[in-house]
């Protein structure tokens, strides 16, 4: 996959945005409700490096792999970069990226993923829901029925 096509990806994903921020950043965004999910940096020298969100186990066998470094500024938040798009496998990369979209949607509130007509993809991608939480007051009431 070269960066045409990695942008390409990006913008084909159900109501990404791409905006060009100019000085002092020069990053090209894909974004979903103001939510990023992906960039490419559009100055030298790090011109054409592609970057977005992987999760923690990813993060550490990716940083691993050479020509894939954290993301300058975003590594912490687990935000990786990869140096050379047209050498990394593509069907590994459309998945991460998906991943990274599928984050991006998943964060963004109820209301906001109708709007988009995102409902579906969050319920579809989200984890299985864990057991409904007891109040605070009803722990309390069961702890002075039962001590």
């Amino acid at each position: 996959m070269n960066v045409e096509q990695a942008k390409a990806f990006c913008r084909s994903l159900t109501a990404a945005h791409e905006r060009l921020l100019g000085e002092p950043s020069n990053v090209l965004v894909y974004s979903v409700g103001e939510k990023n999910f992906a960039w490419f940096k559009t100055s030298e020298p790090e011109r054409w490096r592609f970057s977005f969100r992987v999760t923690a186990e990813r993060f550490v066998e990716l940083t691993d792999m050479p020509g894939v470094k954290p993301a300058r500024y975003m590594g912490r938040f687990r935000w990786i970069t990869i140096v050379d798009v047209g050498s990394f496998p593509v069907a590994y990369l459309r998945e991460l990226v998906q991943w990274s979209y599928s984050h991006a949607v998943q964060s963004l509130p109820r209301r906001r993923q109708e709007a988009l007509g995102l409902a579906r993809l969050a319920d579809s991608a989200a984890p299985s829901p864990a057991a409904p939480r007891r109040s605070r007051a009803a722990v309390l009431a069961r702890r002075r029925v039962s001590g």
